[in-house]
């Protein structure tokens, strides 16, 4: 079984079930995920505007994550995200009808605002479940899950896009994230953590955030998580298409990535949480970065596609103890104002690095992606050492 290493004390009952729920949520997300590049290339047929674009959705959400914190402190968490499933679901089925590039602008425009709250109401919702203590194993967890549905997805993506079209998958997703829906209904998981202050003012909320060196640091770090995967799941699948591979060979390669993270991640969460964080994301930083370095020395895809998911090991470190380390420097209801703020790191890396991605595709070859992206992983590596570190094993 695949998560026959990880033991049933490890699990509260709550946590069990939003986990599953991520699973499921996730299969919709790994399977979109999977042809999403492909889909943006059938309106814009340029790898340069693809990255272009998705770096405005990127900016569109990092705004929309200092916008929505009044509305994550003021209203109960479990209603924000069964409202977001909901929101999600439809708009899936609706780009799965759509061949009109300005509705496709607007319903991608509404799914990254909505997404906003999906995903800081899910992750506060982990937090209040969770002990300091356990924290980091319980994000492990969390990930395992999600990490076996992006396994599944992108197979089933594969296959669906080589022999059908890409509607079949968003109809798919739709379908999945309604049962999530349904699934989280049932629950009847209570979330009362509201917050009694309200932080209206963003820009306020913004500079009291990065007022804090320790935060600003786990700001950083976290983005390079997501650096990371625009190489995988926004480039790659048009560098395999490129080189006259099939839909099926996306699937397998975006399979395959996740595959060290199911192994691993688990295990490194509760290692950093014994240890101490700053070990294991020092390692993973450099890691990655090595190893990506590396594909711009190598002609041969196939080879290049076994080296990235070799160098998912390092993202494995990473990926699941950013986020726990985040919430172990906050104290009380801070989580509320700051982990809205805290997600925009995901955004500012992907606007940065598809910006940067697609300018140097400009003017240079596509190997020069694996030196950008070799090298932003490698001051990830460098800032590390700046960084406080946190043994959750002592609190």
């Amino acid at each position: 079984m695949v998560f026959s290493f990880i033991k049933k004390e490890h699990i509260s009952n709550k946590m069990g079930r939003l986990a599953v729920i991520r699973f499921v949520t996730t299969m919709a997300a790994a399977m979109i995920g999977t042809i999403w590049a492909l889909y943006l290339d059938s309106f814009f047929n340029s790898i340069i505007l693809v990255g272009f674009f998705s770096a405005a959705l990127a900016l569109l959400s990092f705004l929309s994550y200092f916008i929505f914190v009044p509305i994550v402190e003021k209203i109960n968490k479990g209603k924000i995200y069964s409202f977001s499933l909901l929101v999600f679901s439809i708009t899936y089925f609706l780009f799965g009808i759509n061949s009109n590039l300005y509705y496709f602008v607007i319903l991608a425009f509404s799914l990254t605002i909505i997404g906003t709250l999906k995903v800081m109401s899910f992750g506060i919702m982990v937090n209040n479940e969770s002990s300091k203590k356990l924290l980091s194993q319980n994000e492990g967890l969390i990930y395992v899950f999600a990490n076996v549905a992006w396994l599944i997805g992108p197979l089933i993506a594969g296959f669906i896009a080589s022999k059908y079209n890409l509607n079949v998958i968003f109809f798919l997703g739709a379908i999945f994230t309604l049962i999530s829906f349904f699934l989280f209904k049932f629950t009847k998981l209570k979330e009362s953590n509201i917050s009694s202050k309200i932080h209206l003012n963003p820009i306020k909320t913004f500079f009291e955030f990065f007022k804090n060196k320790d935060r600003a640091i786990a700001y950083i770090l976290r983005g390079g998580v997501n650096l990371w995967f625009s190489l995988v799941y926004i480039f790659m699948p048009l560098y395999i298409i490129r080189n006259n591979l099939s839909e099926l060979w996306i699937g397998y390669f975006l399979a395959a990535t996740v595959i060290p993270l199911i192994l691993f991640e688990f295990y490194f969460s509760k290692l950093a949480g014994k240890i101490g964080f700053k070990k294991i994301f020092k390692m993973g930083f450099l890691i990655v970065s090595i190893l990506t370095v590396i594909c711009f020395f190598v002609s041969n895809i196939y080879l290049i596609l076994l080296i990235l998911v070799i160098a998912n090991i390092g993202i494995a470190m990473i990926e699941p103890t950013t986020e726990a380390y985040f919430f172990d420097l906050l104290k009380g209801k801070q989580a509320l104002q700051f982990y809205g703020p805290y997600n925009t790191t995901v955004d500012v890396n992907n606007f940065v690095v598809k910006i940067a991605a697609s300018s140097l595709l400009i003017f240079l070859p596509f190997r020069f992606i694996f030196l950008l992206f070799g090298g932003f992983m490698f001051i990830y590596f460098l800032i590390c050492f700046k960084m406080k570190d946190v043994i959750e094993a002592k609190k």
